[in-house]
């Protein structure tokens, strides 16, 4: 196992890729010379050109329509939308065109693309540079969403949505492009659908994605020292939604908290909760919660901005009203 970040993570995921194969390229604004805003696609434009490392111009609309119209022509290739805020610039061509192809050909055509796009609260970025878009792609029938929470899930998911047939939408937060974490030395591929059980426990299943999964771990130590064992299950992948994963550690624990950076309405715990009310209502000894971000503009004001996005205290303190303490 190596130690790395997840921004290296993801740029060996890169180099690896398109060292097997020729046709897997790189689009998107300023990953070329500099290099990317996280530096996931540094030293690429020497080791592999201009044709293959492509700066665009700043139109999101435009160069992720043509990196999906190559797709349909057999390239691969690995599209960075630099935050997730101008993704809404080109949702025509993913939900329209990427996503919907395969079943309007009849099957004839298919979309092997990938695209990128860090998004999340990072620091006073503002109201137009902290969305928190996983809820709308998730949404899409026929587009894959994951959204990995430490190095190596960043490496693998990579590498298996770059051989995916079908397009693949990866959500990175912001702020974990520096986390540390051990990658595997040999080449590792992650699944794209399910779920992984972070850490086992019997009393209380916590659930996040990316960033808010160590929130939860955070929180389960804290917890432990109440005497309440939690299990926290890292939701990696947003669609599909790990049904059966989601349904087994509800049936163990009997009880659920559902953590998500995003706002409530229309989101990640409002899916999961639906599924527990569907899949295991009655092994339920308490109704299900959620702990997510208030339904406003993320403010700039650095107090306000922390006063909006949940954090461990906010699970430690719903878990313990749930239990009644």
């Amino acid at each position: 196992m190596a130690v790395i970040m997840y921004w290296e993570a993801i740029r060996r995921a890169h180099d690896e890729e398109m060292a097997r194969d020729p046709l897997v390229i790189c689009m998107g604004e300023d990953i070329g010379v500099v290099g990317g805003t996280y530096k996931a696609t540094q030293g690429l434009y020497d080791k592999y050109g201009p044709d293959r490392v492509i700066d665009t111009p700043i139109s999101e609309n435009s160069y992720t329509g043509l990196g999906i119209g190559a797709s349909f022509l057999g390239v691969r290739p690995i599209i960075e939308i630099m935050s997730v805020n101008f993704a809404w610039l080109a949702t025509d061509q993913i939900f329209n065109s990427a996503a919907k192809v395969r079943y309007m050909s009849g099957g004839q055509l298919t979309a092997p693309v990938v695209i990128r796009s860090p998004g999340g609260t990072a620091h006073q970025l503002g109201a137009q540079h902290s969305a928190r878009m996983e809820k709308v792609f998730m949404g899409i029938a026929g587009l894959r969403v994951v959204t990995p929470s430490s190095p190596k899930q960043a490496y693998g998911l990579l590498k298996s949505a770059v051989r995916c047939n079908d397009p693949v939408f990866i959500y990175e937060h912001e702020l974990m492009y520096n986390m540390k974490g051990e990658v595997p030395d040999a080449e590792y591929f992650h699944p794209l659908e399910g779920s992984e059980v972070a850490r086992a426990g019997k009393d209380l299943t916590l659930f996040g994605y990316n960033i808010s999964v160590h929130w939860c771990m955070q929180a389960a130590e804290q917890l432990a020292k109440d005497g309440i064992d939690c299990e926290v299950i890292d939701l990696y992948t947003l669609s599909p939604l790990d049904r059966a994963g989601i349904k087994k550690s509800v049936s163990k624990t009997h009880r659920a908290v559902i953590v998500e950076e995003a706002e409530a309405a229309v989101g990640v715990g409002s899916e999961v909760m639906a599924i527990i009310n569907e899949e295991c209502f009655f092994e339920l000894d308490a109704a299900p919660l959620r702990v997510s971000a208030a339904n406003v503009p993320i403010p700039y004001n650095h107090h306000l901005e922390k006063a909006t996005i949940p954090n461990a205290k906010r699970v430690v303190e719903t878990v313990r009203k749930m239990f009644g303490k």
